[in-house]
C-alpha cells in the first residue's frame, strides 16, 4: 500500500516560488488571491485600498516564502500576513482608539439573522468603530483568542474583551433596528 502526500503538489510549488520561478508564484497568487482579499477587505472598507494591500501583503507573501516551515497550513500562514498587514495598515492611515471597560460582559450574541445578505453584514461590520472591527474581526472571523489580540495589537487582554463585548452590542442594535425596519414598528 503506498501512502500518497496529498500536500506533495502544493510544496512543489511552494518550492519553486522560493526560487522566484514566476509561474509558481502567479498560480499561488491565483489561487489565495479571491480569499485573501476578502480577508482584507474585511478589515479595509474601500476596496481599492483592500486590493493594494492585498498585493503589498502577497509581496511580503514571497519575500519570506522560505520562512514557510510547513507547520500548519499554507493557506492559514497566508492569511496571518493579510491580517498583519491590514492592522499595520490602520496603525499608520489613523489613531485606532480602544475605550479601556473593566466592567465588560460576556453576553450572548444572538446569531445574526440567516435573511441578512453577505453585503448587509460587511455594511453592519464596516460602521463598526475601527478599534471594535479589528478586535471583533480577529476573535470572530479569524478565531484569535483574546490574550493572542491584546499581543497584536499592542492592548491589554481586558480591552481586548471589552471592544468585542461593545462591538457585539452595537451589531445587535444595528441587527434590531433593521429587523424593525422591516417590520415596519420603527
Amino acid at each position: 500500500m503506498t501512502v500518497i502526500n496529498l500536500h506533495q503538489e502544493e510544496n512543489e510549488i511552494i518550492q519553486l516560488a522560493v526560487e522566484n520561478n514566476r509561474q509558481a508564484q502567479r498560480r499561488i497568487y491565483t489561487q489565495f488571491s479571491p480569499k485573501m482579499l476578502g480577508v482584507c477587505r474585511q478589515y479595509i472598507k474601500d476596496i481599492h485600498q483592500a486590493e493594494d494591500i492585498m498585493i503589498t501583503a502577497f509581496m511580503k507573501v514571497f519575500a519570506n516564502l522560505n520562512g514557510f516551515e510547513n507547520k500548519g497550513s499554507f493557506e492559514g500562514w497566508i492569511r496571518r500576513i493579510m491580517v498583519n498587514e491590514c492592522i499595520s495598515f490602520i496603525r499608520v492611515q489613523k489613531k485606532v482608539n480602544f475605550i479601556e471597560d473593566e466592567n465588560y460582559s460576556e453576553e450572548s450574541f444572538n446569531n445574526i439573522e440567516s435573511q441578512l445578505s453577505l453585503e448587509d453584514i460587511q455594511f453592519l461590520i464596516d460602521s463598526l468603530p475601527d478599534g471594535y472591527k479589528m478586535v471583533f474581526n480577529l476573535f470572530a472571523i479569524e478565531g484569535y483568542k483574546h490574550r493572542e489580540i491584546a499581543t497584536m495589537l499592542r492592548i491589554n487582554e481586558g480591552t481586548s474583551k471589552s471592544q468585542l463585548s461593545q462591538a457585539r452590542k452595537m451589531l445587535q442594535g444595528q441587527i434590531n433596528k433593521l429587523k424593525n425596519y422591516e417590520y415596519g414598528t420603527e
